[in-house]
């Protein structure tokens, strides 16, 4: 179970997260979605121990994430970044293998091979085990920062705009891949996620993020509703109901979005 007790965090007079207490029981999917600067990303870092709270709590199963030793919050905790850059030119076996780091320390055993060859066959890796990053295409490239964090075989994995610069097929997959890491794994993982549709088909619960403070918070038939979408994104967006789920509908044809946006008259002339 994820504790956040009463977590803060402010850059200079700006305050990013707002006293945010949240438990994540053990199981499923749970995604984190807002508008831009709602807290998110900043929230998910400090529960992953990239980034110190200014004030609050955070524990994995009774751990204190700040205090503990990084060996033992790696060993429960994995984190895929939204930006992920490497400097050097490696292959995507070797991408795998920093995910055993918190075990091996960089000397794999036999153990950590073996996890890394699952991981590979798992996310059906295998025939690109050998190329290296720069040579994959952006859904590829997704895939094997995902087998890293999967390899670090953490019970809790977060992921920070997986589908970062995905084109619509590939975001699909990553996103199946989740919900397939959660169900057949038994892993626990929260999301951050822009598109409220991804949230709604795969997230067993939503948690909706404003100005830094949680403003909702439960399955996506409770989030996923004009009202609940009006108080996040301060916009008027229709709700169907497809194949037994809610659809946000973003775009009516011929219809201007009553949100606070409004095109300056001037504009293109």
């Amino acid at each position: 179970m994820i504790e956040i007790d009463h977590v803060t965090k402010r850059y200079g007079a700006t305050t990013v997260v707002d006293d945010v207490s949240l438990t994540i029981p053990k199981g499923g999917v749970t995604a984190l979605v807002g508008a831009n600067g709602a807290g998110k990303s900043t929230l998910l870092s400090i529960v992953g121990r990239t980034l110190d709270a200014d004030a609050g709590r955070v524990s994995v199963d009774g751990l204190n994430v700040a205090t503990a030793a990084s060996a033992a919050v790696a060993q429960r905790l994995s984190i895929l970044r939204q930006e992920n850059q490497v400097a050097v030119r490696i292959t995507v076996r070797e991408l795998v293998e920093f995910g055993r780091f918190p075990y091996s320390g960089g000397r794999l055993t036999g153990e950590d091979i073996a996890q890394v060859d699952r991981t590979i066959e798992y996310l059906q890796l295998e025939p690109f085990a050998g190329r290296q990053l720069d040579k994959l295409s952006g859904g590829q490239r997704q895939r094997a920062f995902i087998a890293m964090v999967l390899c670090q075989d953490t019970d809790y994995v977060l992921l920070d705009e997986p589908l970062n610069n995905l084109d619509m097929r590939h975001a699909a997959q990553t996103m199946g891949l989740i919900r397939t890491m959660a169900t057949e794994l038994g892993k626990t993982i929260v999301v951050v996620l822009h598109d409220i549709n991804f949230a709604a088909y795969h997230a067993d619960r939503i948690v909706a993020m404003k100005d830094g403070r949680i403003v909702a918070d439960g399955s996506p038939r409770e989030i996923v509703t004009p009202p609940v979408l009006r108080e996040v994104f301060d916009i008027d967006v229709p709700v169907h109901e497809v194949e037994g789920q809610p659809l946000a509908v973003y775009f009516v044809p011929g219809r201007q979005p009553a949100g606070d946006f409004r095109v300056p008259a001037s504009a293109g002339s």
